[in-house]
Order: structure tokens, then sequence, then C-alpha cells
């Protein structure tokens, strides 16, 4: 039980910590074009983000698969590009237009499982439960994007209703700002491969002074 609550409490601040930014905008992206009264959907949509990273996650962290961590930590923010991207094209919000981000939510995961994965794999001893400590972290990751979701979907609420902004116009706002934040996310991560070049190292020898004159010499004071 101990276990669990270390992995669990793992799983949670590597949603909510200041370090989580690029899997909070995602959230915040798969969110944007939902408000309050969608909590369901939004559940299932948290649901299949889960069950995505939770596939790789598992994966990874058992070795039956591997991806460089420069290319994972690209992905990442390629995916809330494209999430945000899309949301800007949304211009009904039925349950059937905004149903795209359930397949979003599901596939993207798959990729941000495998950047948990980098993370939690070193923390995972040969002699643990490593299923049931894997277990503890997606429940963790889960309880800190309802947490995230909740906290996006009153503010959503709170926008809209006390200045009188269009659905339309919020989702827009957000999602723009999610967008430029991810877009320049994905800039600085780009994996590009520079040739090294090996300098000589210059190694200076620095003899004590001998005489008091050479040890104050260029030195000038103001009389």
């Amino acid at each position: 039980m101990q276990d669990f609550g270390f992995y669990f409490g793992f799983g949670w601040e590597h949603i909510i910590s200041k370090d989580a930014l690029d899997h909070q905008l995602f959230i915040a992206a798969l969110a944007a074009i939902y408000i309050i009264k969608d909590w369901k959907q939004v559940l299932i949509l948290i649901t299949a983000f889960t069950i995505g990273h939770s596939i790789t996650l598992a994966l990874s962290v058992f070795d039956i698969i591997r991806l460089n961590s420069k290319w994972v930590e690209f992905l990442i923010p390629v995916t809330i590009v494209i999430t945000a991207l899309s949301n800007l094209f949304q211009k009904k919000f039925t349950p059937r237009s905004i149903r795209i981000n359930y397949f979003l939510a599901l596939f993207f995961g798959l990729i941000h499982g495998m950047g948990f994965a980098n993370t939690i794999r070193f923390l995972l001893a040969e002699d643990q439960n490593m299923a049931w400590s894997l277990f503890a972290f997606n429940v963790g990751l889960e309880v800190g994007q309802i947490v995230v979701v909740t906290i996006l979907l009153l503010v959503a609420h709170f926008i809209t209703t006390a200045f009188k902004i269009s659905r339309r116009e919020w989702v827009i706002f957000l999602s723009a700002a999610v967008f430029s934040l991810a877009l320049k996310m994905s800039l600085e991560r780009l994996p590009i491969t520079k040739k090294e070049t090996t300098n000589e190292e210059t190694v200076i020898t620095v003899q004590p002074a001998t005489n008091y004159s050479i040890y104050t010499a260029g030195t000038k004071y103001s009389e």
C-alpha cells in the first residue's frame, strides 16, 4: 500500500507540477471545445487519453517498445499543435462534431505514454510489483487530469458567462494560445543532430609570483 501511495503521488505530480506544462497544454487543447455541461463527455475524453498513455507506458516500461527520448519529447508538443489546430476549425459543437477529440486523445495518448515511461522506468526496481506500481501511477495521472480539466471548465464557464463571450470565441482564444506555446516548444525540441567538434583542452598553469614587484606589476593605485 505504501508503494501505491508513492506512485500515485508521482503520477499526480507528473500532471500537476509546473514541469508538466506540455501535458497540461495537451489536456487544455483536448478540453477547449467543451463546456461545463459536457462533463460526461469530458470524462470519456480523459479516460480515452488514460487508456492511450497506459498502453505505451506499460509497453515501454517492460521494454517491449522503446523510442528515442528526444523524438518523444519532440512529438509530445506536436500532438498539442495538431489538437489545438483542429479546434480552430470547429464551428459547430455538436456531440458528433467534437467526437474527433476522443480519437485524438486515444491516439496521441500513446505518444504521451512513452514520455511518462522515460520518467518512471528508472524508479521501478526489479523486485517491485511493476503492474501494481504502474496502476497507481496511472490513477494519480487520471486524478490529476480530472482536476486540470475541472479547473478549465470552471474558468470557461466564468469567462463565457461573466464577459458574455461566445463558446466559439473562447475556443479560438484558448486554442490559439495553446497552439502558440506548443509550436514554440516543438521548435525548441527539434531532434536535430549536431556534429560534435572536439576541441583540444588547453591547460594553463599559473606559477606563484616570487617577487612582490612582479605580483603588483600592471596594477595602478590612485594617489
